[in-house]
């Protein structure tokens, strides 16, 4: 029946399932952009037996050098006889995570990207921010636990002077305060740092190849202090115009948003790479078919071991805003 031109048409609507009427769903070539905490055991740890771990719980013999005792000597006396002895740190491969993924035959035919090689590069950045955490949390449990680090941490640091204050992890933090803040129980940040770098100091630590690293909030601090004048720090452009904090008595400075927190409480640590010592290794990383399913596996392993070496090459301090 032909309809005049104009006339609404008043029947039921046809079937979708007959039509062909459809809305096309468009996938964009393109994937969002994922950003990652940045990660920094590489740059404040050594790695110097890294090539000697092979597989997971291998254990490293670390020797360190013996302290060699000085006496006095007047003519004509016997000499004593000493034996330097020195102690092993083990070193234990223990640690290991892994990822462990599929992908179904007919979604990689389905799929216009590469999604195997999208997949390992996020397992690449999910493993190193997982280890940085992991390894930022032991770090202050290895140092609570020696004796011989005790004068780098807590309320009465300091080998030689025991009044510097770095806040007791867990207990009582140092409060930072903002910029032009006024206050008898807070502390410029540049003064932290400054105070870090003396309980360094005392002990004797190289000044060349020491870090801070701190997090974001601090960063911030340090940012609106006197740092803004180029003058201070001998750059040619200030800091809010280049955003690298770049290096602060002799430190250079790190910012991490993995930092170990509790109760707005965050430890930092300062110190020299000869102090932690990591090693990790990549032992498996495969493609296989899966048996439940049509589909190709991807997973890896990756162990490894960390370890503070030498307690007096790093300070510990605790920290929040004021």
């Amino acid at each position: 029946m032909a309809y005049p031109l104009g006339t609404p048409y008043s029947g039921s609507a046809p079937s979708p399932a007959y039509s062909g009427t459809f809305i096309p769903e468009i996938w964009s070539g393109k994937m969002l952009e994922k950003f990652y905490d940045a990660t920094v055991i590489g740059a404040i740890a050594n790695t110097s037996w890294e090539g000697e771990i092979k597989n997971q719980g291998d254990k490293v013999k670390i020797r360190t050098k013996p302290t060699i005792s000085i006496a006095s000597y007047s003519a004509d006396q016997a000499l004593a006889v000493t034996r330097p002895s020195s102690n092993v740190i083990d070193l234990l491969i223990d640690k290991g995570y892994y990822w462990n993924t599929v992908l179904d035959d007919v979604m990689e035919v389905q799929s216009d990207l590469n999604q195997m090689s999208m997949w390992a590069d996020d397992a690449s950045e999910q493993m190193k921010i997982q280890i940085d955490t992991e390894v930022l949390a032991a770090m202050v449990t290895q140092h609570a636990t020696a004796d011989t680090g005790s004068v780098n941490r807590g309320a009465t640091a300091g080998r030689l002077s025991a009044n510097i204050n770095l806040g007791v992890v867990g207990t009582t933090a140092v409060i930072i305060k903002p910029s032009g803040a006024n206050g008898t129980t807070e502390i410029n940040a540049i003064d932290f740092i400054l105070n870090m770098g003396q309980v360094l100091d005392e002990q004797n630590i190289p000044e060349t190849g020491r870090w801070i690293v701190i997090p974001a909030w601090y960063s911030t601090r340090l940012k609106k202090s006197d740092l803004r004048d180029a003058s201070l720090t001998g750059d040619a452009t200030s800091l809010l115009r280049n955003g690298r904090l770049g290096m602060i008595d002799r430190f250079t400075i790190y910012s991490s948003n993995l930092l170990p927190v509790a109760s707005g409480r965050t430890t930092i640590y300062a110190g020299h790479s000869h102090g932690m010592t990591f090693a990790s290794q990549l032992s498996k990383v495969e493609t296989l078919r899966a048996e439940s399913t049509f589909g190709t596996l991807l997973r890896g392993l990756q162990v490894y071991g960390r370890q503070v070496v030498d307690y007096r090459a790093i300070a510990v301090g605790c920290v929040q805003p004021g």
